[in-house]
C-alpha cells in the first residue's frame, strides 16, 4: 500500500475505549483498534500513539468532591497508562513490537519518556505508546498529543473520534449540523469548535502541524487516511475549502 505520511501521531481517547460500556475498556473495540493500527503499521508508516484516560478517570474542575485539581490530573495521567498498557498487549496479541513510554517514572511497567530513544524505536519500526500525557497537570492528552508530534517530527496528528470529522455544532446533538472538510486553526480558535483544547491547538498553529479529525470506530478508516483519500476533517494553516 503506498502511503501518504511516514510518521503520524495517532490520538487516541480513553471513551473510544468503552464502546457501549459506561465506562472501562471494552475488548472488542480494543482489538479492533489494534487490527487497524496494524494494518497502517505493516505499510511502514511509523506510529506513535497518544492516549487518554477518560474511560476510567476523568480530571476533576474542582474540588467538591475531595480531590483536588492537580491530584485528580495525577490521577488521570495514572488512567492512560492503563490504557496503554492494554493497547500495548492488544497489538503484541498481533505480533506488532510496542514500547509503552511515561512522562512520569514508572520504570518497572514503561520506559521513561526520551525524545531521541522514543525517536529509535520508531526508526526501528516499533509502535510507541506515550502514556501520561505531558507529565504534568493542568495539561490535556490533547496537547501532550500536540506536543509529542512536534517533538518526533511526525507528518500529522490523527486523532480518532466518535464522528466523522469536524462540525459547527455536536452533530449527535443537532442533526442540522454543518461538516467541515477543511478547515483552519485560526476558524477553530474563532468559533470555539472543539476540536483539541487551545493550548493544542496554539501548538499545532505555530509549529504548522496538521491534524486530521476521524471515526476511528469504522474499521479501515485509518489506513484510507494513510492512503491519501479524503476522510474526516483536516485542520491546517490555510483557509476553509
Amino acid at each position: 500500500m503506498a502511503t501518504k505520511f511516514k510518521r503520524i501521531l495517532l490520538k487516541v481517547s480513553g471513551e473510544a475505549l468503552m464502546g457501549e460500556r459506561p465506562y472501562g475498556i471494552d475488548p472488542s473495540v480494543l482489538n479492533r483498534f489494534a487490527v487497524d493500527i496494524k494494518s497502517v503499521h505493516t505499510a511502514g508508516v511509523q506510529i506513535g500513539i497518544v492516549i487518554g484516560g477518560g474511560n476510567i478517570y476523568r480530571g476533576v474542575e474542582n474540588s467538591s468532591d475531595g480531590v483536588d485539581k492537580v491530584t485528580g490530573d495525577h490521577m488521570g495521567m495514572l488512567a492512560t497508562i492503563i490504557n496503554g498498557l492494554a493497547l500495548q498487549s492488544a497489538l503484541e496479541h498481533h505480533d506488532v513490537y510496542t514500547r509503552l513510554l511515561s512522562s512520569i517514572s514508572m520504570d518497572e511497567i514503561a520506559e521513561p519518556f526520551i525524545r531521541r530513544r522514543a525517536i529509535r524505536h520508531l526508526e526501528k519500526g516499533r509502535v510507541v505508546i506515550f502514556g501520561a500525557g505531558t507529565g504534568n497537570p493542568y495539561f490535556t492528552t490533547d496537547t501532550a498529543s500536540a506536543l509529542r508530534a512536534v517533538e518526533l517530527g511526525a507528518d500529522v496528528i490523527i486523532k480518532g473520534t466518535r464522528v466523522d470529522g469536524v462540525y459547527d455544532a455536536d452533530p449527535e446533538l443537532n442533526p442540522a449540523a454543518k461538516k467541515f472538510t477543511t478547515i483552519s486553526y485560526q476558524e477553530v480558535l474563532d468559533k470555539k469548535l472543539r476540536v483539541m483544547d487551545l493550548t493544542a491547538i496554539t501548538l499545532c498553529q505555530e509549529n504548522q502541524m496538521p491534524i486530521i479529525v476521524f471515526n476511528m470506530h469504522k474499521p479501515g478508516n485509518l489506513a484510507k487516511i494513510i492512503a491519501g483519500e479524503q476522510i474526516g476533517t483536516l485542520v491546517h494553516g490555510g483557509s476553509r475549502g
